[in-house]
């Protein structure tokens, strides 16, 4: 019996692009990335209250206010992993692994300061891949910046 090459089969078994990466391939793992971040519960909540941190500098870690320059306006100085750990009651790898997962999809933003390691909504990222994944879906995109 003649053996058979198989082609190399991505996630949920569908067959791997058999040349670089196509447009619309990156497209879909930048959805997909954006669905696995939004699928848990606790990354919606971190999400949230990144969203909601409006306080330009902030203290944490028995640190004094390490205001940072605010790049937009509207936009938070961060949030440090030690805040969500005590806001979550959760380790700082787990903090760690859920914040990851929003960097990995782009939805959120890293400023290294000192040893600290501040995290902030990228609106501007977040509102692109939402509109793109309306717009897949066929529905209107988000218009405006207040949305």
């Amino acid at each position: 019996m003649a053996r058979r090459e198989l082609g190399v089969v991505g996630e949920n078994a569908v067959r791997a692009p058999e040349t670089g990466a196509t447009e619309e391939g990156e497209r879909v793992g930048r959805l997909v990335a954006l669905g696995r971040a939004l699928s848990d519960p606790i990354r919606v909540r971190m999400l949230g209250l990144m969203a909601a941190a409006s306080v330009e500098g902030r203290g944490c870690c028995g640190l004094p206010d390490l205001g940072a320059p605010v790049e937009d306006e509207g936009d938070s100085p961060g949030i440090c992993v030690c805040e969500f750990m005590d806001y979550y009651q959760m380790g700082q790898s787990k903090v760690s692994y859920h914040l990851g997962k929003l960097k990995e999809a782009g939805l959120v933003r890293e400023e290294r300061r000192g040893k600290w390691s501040f995290y902030s909504l990228d609106r501007e990222t977040a509102r692109r891949l939402l509109d793109e994944a309306a717009g897949l879906l066929g529905a209107p995109a988000l218009n405006g910046p207040d949305r």
